[in-house]
């Protein structure tokens, strides 16, 4: 594939397709200096093209049968799951730095399972009708919401673009694409996918743009339906008030469905099995250098148990190989750009330069070639200190460490220290505390698990989002998913003539 490239991403409005003179470059994190694909912004007025495109395309989009738009994305998952998968793979690893195990999880299994769980959910969902009585007929209506929905991607999970365009559409809603910079050829490649599988033109439109000029034109726009978003938590903050500053100029009221950031902890209690927990750890803090949104960066140990998983996490973290991910050996590649290699390094010089701190493992870092950065294992005597508390999104975890005899007052303490509420992982075996740990930290995670790591959320079996400043919690690969993507209405059909105005006992 790279031999081939620079790749054409075009602005895809329509059946049209719209380049321009300034073309942005996506280059491979690992290799700053290749380009990958060339891609252009959509001017305000394009965007504005797109929306109108989109809701002409409305009218017959949303009275097509709910069978015939499924089986358009179950054609997608099939393309995905075969004849583009290595294509759609290469995008991944190249574009985002996935190594080829993260890169297959994602872009070919998690997407495909999406497209296919939405339809079954959303057919089970449909199946629903209210009840009728002799002299009426009751029947429900899922229609798409009014208007259009814009679609705001992050840059981590293909399949997480596939998702938040193909789930509205799904349900007969018509959709403007804004795809991440950095994730922008592995997300055009989705669109190609959606329209060789028969999606008809003008139903999702392509629309890289700069984020700032996307949020403001869609958000100010009349016929608004709603914003699927995932990303941090300051741009969905910044969403909600460009809504609520336009209220009143809306049709109608806008949904805004956000999964945003983590501050997401593996609890060990003095009950737990170590290596399991160890394991867990290495996995969920530095799998694709912690850029899941659900990735572990606060651990919280028991002092008793700290010398043996130290040694435990040590050991792993010795064979962790970091490079390009073309090598099957790479266990985690590069960060995806400079401002996210600058923000990661801006905190590790304030664990080095902390007292509190210690650095137990890792810590460097190189930007020569690629944006890598260690995986790092830190220690804090000062548990609200900020790398226990802000949303890094990097390869950082950091260990508290608890008095054994103070596992109630530390459960608190992980409750009260961070806002968010993403994910998170108890690891014990005393089955009492586990079933207290779980009432506990019922308000601290929308994903909880217990003696497994933080991150690998499956679709279909944990319906994924959290809490709090995480998000909405509207449970994407989860049953009620695409019903947010309604507007149902709700029709009685008399059967029998009302034969009298007179109430029932006038009569």
């Amino acid at each position: 594939m790279l031999s081939h490239g620079p790749f054409e991403v075009p602005l895809c409005i329509g059946a049209e397709e719209l380049t321009s003179s300034e073309a942005k470059k996506q280059v491979l994190p690992f290799d700053h200096g290749r380009t990958l694909a060339n891609y252009y912004y959509a001017t305000e007025q394009q965007i504005d093209q797109a929306i109108a495109v989109a809701l002409k395309a409305r009218h017959s989009w949303s009275r097509t049968s709910f069978d015939e738009r499924a089986a358009i994305f179950l054609k997608a998952a099939d393309i995905i799951s075969g004849k583009r998968r290595c294509e759609l793979l290469g995008s991944t690893i190249l574009g985002q730095a996935k190594t080829i195990f993260q890169a297959e999880i994602d872009a070919a299994a998690e997407l495909a399972d999406f497209l296919r769980f939405n339809v079954q959910f959303a057919s089970e969902a449909l199946k629903y009708q209210p009840i009728s009585t002799p002299d009426a007929q009751n029947r429900v209506v899922y229609r798409p919401n009014e208007g259009f929905w814009a679609s705001i991607p992050p840059f981590n999970f293909t399949a997480i673009g596939g998702n938040l365009a193909s789930a509205p559409a799904l349900m007969g809603n018509v959709v403007l694409w804004k795809p991440s910079d950095t994730a922008v050829f592995s997300n055009y490649l989705v669109y190609r996918i959606f329209r060789e599988a028969g999606l008809p033109p003008g139903v999702i439109n392509f629309v890289p743009a700069d984020g700032p000029t996307f949020g403001r034109v869609v958000t100010r726009h009349a016929q608004l339906a709603g914003v699927n978003f995932t990303g941090s938590t300051k741009t969905f903050r910044h969403i909600l008030k460009e809504i609520a500053n336009n209220l009143t100029n809306y049709r109608g009221y806008p949904r805004a469905i956000g999964e945003c950031g983590g501050k997401n902890y593996h609890f060990i209690h003095p009950s737990a099995d170590l290596e399991a927990a160890a394991v867990s750890t290495i996995r969920s803090a530095f799998e694709y250098s912690g850029q899941k949104c659900s990735a572990c960066s606060r651990l919280y140990v028991p002092v008793s148990l700290w010398p043996k998983l130290r040694s435990l996490l040590l050991e792993h973290h010795r064979q962790l190989k970091v490079g390009s991910p073309l090598d099957v050996d790479t266990f985690t590649s590069a960060v995806i750009d400079r401002a996210a290699f600058e923000k990661i390094t801006g905190y590790l010089n304030h664990a080095k330069s902390c007292p509190d701190i210690e650095v137990i493992a890792g810590g460097g870092t190189d930007d020569k070639k690629g944006y890598f950065i260690e995986p790092t294992i830190l220690l804090t005597k000062n548990p609200t200190d900020k790398i226990m508390k802000d949303d890094i999104f990097g390869p950082i975890v950091c260990a508290y460490l608890y008095e054994d005899s103070k596992v109630d007052e530390t459960l608190d303490l992980l409750d009260s220290t961070t806002d968010y509420a993403l994910t998170g992982s108890i690891f014990a075996k005393d089955e009492a505390f586990i079933k207290k740990a779980t009432d506990r930290l019922i308000d601290t995670a929308g994903n909880f698990y217990v003696n497994v790591q933080s991150t690998g959320s499956v679709v279909g079996q944990q319906p994924f989002g959290g809490a709090r400043l995480s998000g909405t919690n509207d449970k994407a690969g989860g049953p009620q998913y695409t019903l947010r993507f309604t507007s149902p209405i709700s029709i009685k059909t008399q059967q029998l003539p009302v034969a009298s105005w007179k109430q029932a006992h006038m009569l």
